[in-house]
């Protein structure tokens, strides 16, 4: 992975024997330096070369939407990837495995196994339900909650903001260890953090700082590399993976910050993860069809329509979709609204109907009583529905 001049200089700080290395603590005039939207960790050319490559198909549709399109592949890629910077030996092929068939690899710890399984819940957790991909308190402290699960000692301590001193391994850096003031300070984080405007600033400052504070027994490490996607999943941008990210790299980095309040090596780290993430997408983003804008403007009351239709075994007419169609959709767009309707009763068949909440019995009952209807007009009337 390339290195900057400064990030090699850190390197060769962070890489002598503790004992060489000063014991350090919490500083807070490391978080009072950074001003949001005036500080920036990351320069404005670096934050426009990472946008270019970060753009999706899907960056004017609503927020999460590229995320949730490419859920299946980031669910194995960013699972396996954040479980191997912690150490984790499943492969991304035990990966996804695990995750598209519930399968544990052989000869492997439990604990690795529920390691990955913990990732999987968390990213579900913010990519299904978009409203949860949201800088707050509440939402770091969920994804402490899936991603510590059955792995912490005291397991009381699990989505809960820590309340006894911890050390770190490998470093000389010792977190805050009074409570009151823990809890402070990730409110402080937190809020300074959501006052970003910038999604890749925004991001970094999570990685930094999150961290920085340790605001958990363990887990932090892996709850900053979820809350770095956040940002990313909110605007529709490609996902941080940290796919083939070094973790001798990675662990080096994060040790600049705790002792020296350094970031150029982790910025070094950030910046290469997220081009070497847009790499990995580059062709599940070219395979993307295009969203339909109108569509999802209009999907609940498409949902809504399609079904009173069928449960009232009307059948599927222009008028009766006029009639249904609630007052959100605006007269100017009725005509195109009863065309996609119309469009979706063509395809309708058993299979599908479950999308708009139509039990088998409920499509079966309607789909026989147009046929009825259309076998009795005789062959001049045209058929309510197309034959799946």
């Amino acid at each position: 992975m390339p290195t900057s001049p400064a990030g090699e200089e850190i390197k060769a700080y962070v890489r002598q024997p503790r004992q060489l290395r000063a014991p350090v603590g919490y500083k807070l005039e490391f978080l009072e330096q950074y001003q949001p939207n005036q500080t920036s960790y990351l320069p404005q050319n670096l934050r426009d070369q990472m946008l270019a490559l970060g753009r999706s198909p899907a960056d004017q549709t609503p927020a999460g939407t590229f995320a949730s399109d490419i859920l299946n592949r980031l669910l194995i890629d960013l699972s396996w990837a954040s479980s191997q910077l912690e150490g984790n030996t499943y492969s991304r092929l035990d990966t996804q495995r695990l995750i598209e068939f519930g399968q544990a690899a052989e000869g492997k710890d439990a604990l690795e196994t529920q390691m990955i399984l913990n990732h999987k819940d968390a990213i579900e957790y913010l990519v299904r339900d978009p409203e949860h991909a949201r800088l707050t308190k509440d939402t770091i402290i969920a994804l402490h909650a899936f991603l510590s699960d059955g792995l912490m000692a005291d397991p009381t301590a699990c989505g809960r903001i820590r309340s006894r001193a911890v050390e770190i391994a490998g470093s000389v850096y010792l977190p805050v260890a009074l409570p009151q003031r823990l809890e402070e300070l990730f409110g402080i984080v937190i809020q300074m953090s959501a006052g970003i405007l910038d999604p890749f600033e925004q991001a970094f400052f999570l990685m930094v700082h999150l961290p920085y504070l340790q605001p958990f027994e363990d887990v932090n490490k892996r709850v900053s590399r979820l809350a770095a996607n956040i940002p990313f999943i909110r605007h529709n941008l490609c996902p941080l993976s940290f796919i083939d990210v070094p973790q001798q790299a990675y662990v080096d980095a994060m040790i600049s910050v705790y002792e020296l309040n350094r970031i150029e090596l982790l910025r070094d780290v950030f910046v290469w993860a997220y081009e070497r993430s847009c790499q990995q997408y580059v062709a599940v983003k070219q395979n993307l069809v295009p969203p339909d804008i109108f569509r999802l403007r209009y999907r609940q009351a498409l949902s809504e329509v399609v079904a009173a239709v069928v449960r009232n075994g009307e059948a599927a007419t222009a008028a009766a979709v006029g009639a249904r169609a609630p007052a959100t959709v605006a007269p100017a767009d009725m005509e195109h609204f009863i065309e996609l309707a119309l469009v979706e009763f063509k395809a309708l068949h058993t299979g599908n109907a479950v999308r708009f909440g139509i039990r088998p019995l409920e499509f079966a009952a309607w789909q026989e009583q147009n046929n009825a209807t259309s076998a009795l007009a005789g062959p001049q009337r045209n058929p309510a529905i197309i034959q799946s």
